[in-house]
């Protein structure tokens, strides 16, 4: 029996224009490295001038992103369905890229082994993104100056 799986978020990043390079798998190597995450699964997901959609899975990857990749993506893949990329496609400008990711949260795994002992349940997990938490702290920053 596969070792049970921590925390699992699936991850959409977007690009401007139709040619992700592979720039973002040194950052995501050392997060792998360190062990705070497992990158499960990686998709491209294109849609070009016209709206036509390309759906580029690990194997159909430019050779120099699919090498990059290649060294940090775990054993499990294929966790993301062509329909589950289809519909981000539906959401997706004409002339952009994302990047799908299916990650593991390591660092957590731990921590959600000791809940499910206890005989606890995740409730609700809601990422904020950092841009927001930055804007809402300097409002807070703001007021305390005021006051």
């Amino acid at each position: 029996m596969p070792t049970p799986l921590g925390p699992v978020e699936f991850i959409l990043l977007g690009f401007a224009g139709n040619r992700f390079t592979g720039d973002i798998a040194p950052a995501l190597a050392d997060l792998v490295a360190a062990g705070t995450v497992r990158l499960l699964d990686v998709a491209i997901v294109m849609k070009d001038a016209g709206g036509e959609v390309t759906v580029l899975e690990m194997q159909e990857l430019p050779e120099d992103v699919a090498e990059a990749m290649r060294k940090i993506v775990g054993e499990v893949r294929g966790l993301m369905s062509e329909a589950d990329l289809l519909e981000v496609a539906e959401n997706l400008e004409p002339e952009s890229t994302v990047a799908a990711l299916l990650v593991e949260h390591v660092w957590a795994s731990r921590f959600a082994d000791a809940v499910r002992g206890a005989g606890g349940e995740l409730l609700l997990s809601e990422r904020i993104p950092g841009d927001l938490m930055d804007q809402a702290r300097e409002t807070l920053l703001a007021v305390a100056e005021i006051s």
